[in-house]
């Protein structure tokens, strides 16, 4: 079964998961606003890595690139399915670098100012950033949601903290936090932004949810209820 029509298939279970957290937005009438001529809210979607670069590398192969991309094709998939704008920064695993870009260096360099680029020229830019964590040990585990520093982003990143916490791994102890400065992609950016970092591909638990369809889901429905909460002004 080929990847799109995996995606179509999970669609009702998703659905039914969106409501626990996207109801909630739908409720409240008003969306959020930021001027009387400001740009309609585009999802932006970046699964991180990509390419030449895979990122995160699990002890058995897995690299982090294509659960990255997995987690944000289901993603936008549900989000059009709601009607809602979205743009990718990658949709596939290939990466179409410029012919000076020699070395895996400077295509990554390349990569993350055309990605940036887009961010910052697409009107109503919101940002949600996927990636995975890696440590020495196999210890340390759990989400983590960290902001960047443009209006809204602690605020979305609290939310979708706070949210996947409740819906996805009530034992996770993580906060939402700044991101640190050194991450090109989010300090440039200059919309609100978060990063999500999904699980650790050191801890053996964390990798064998994410190596599972449900749970990939499940993590791309609650990103897309707290994105909609978000955009919907239900954070008080």
């Amino acid at each position: 079964m080929s990847k799109q029509n995996r995606i179509r298939w999970w669609w009702p279970l998703a659905a039914a998961v969106l409501l626990a957290i996207g109801a909630l937005a739908w409720q409240h009438k008003a969306a959020r606003t930021t001027d009387a001529a400001a740009a309609p809210p585009v999802l932006v979607i970046d699964p991180g890595h990509g390419g030449a670069d895979g990122g995160a590398v699990a002890a058995d192969g897995t690299q982090e690139s294509d659960i990255n991309l997995d987690i944000a094709l289901r993603l936008d998939a549900l989000a059009r399915f709601w009607g809602l704008d979205t743009v990718m920064t990658r949709s596939g695993t290939d990466i179409d670098y410029p012919s000076d870009a020699g070395s895996i260096a400077a295509k990554k360099v390349a990569d993350q100012h055309a990605r940036v680029g887009l961010i910052n020229n697409t009107p109503g830019a919101v940002l949600l950033s996927i990636h995975q964590n890696k440590y020495p040990a196999a210890a340390p585990h759990g989400i983590q949601v960290f902001y960047g520093r443009a209006a809204g982003s602690d605020e979305l990143a609290k939310l979708t903290q706070s949210n996947l916490t409740a819906q996805v791994s009530p034992e996770n102890r993580r906060v939402a936090a700044p991101i640190d400065q050194r991450v090109y992609l989010m300090d440039k950016a200059n919309c609100t932004a978060v990063l999500v970092e999904c699980g650790f591909l050191s801890n053996p638990d964390d990798l064998a949810r994410l190596q599972t369809d449900a749970y990939r889901l499940k993590l791309a429905s609650v990103l897309l209820g707290s994105y909609l909460q978000y955009i919907r002004g239900t954070v008080t």
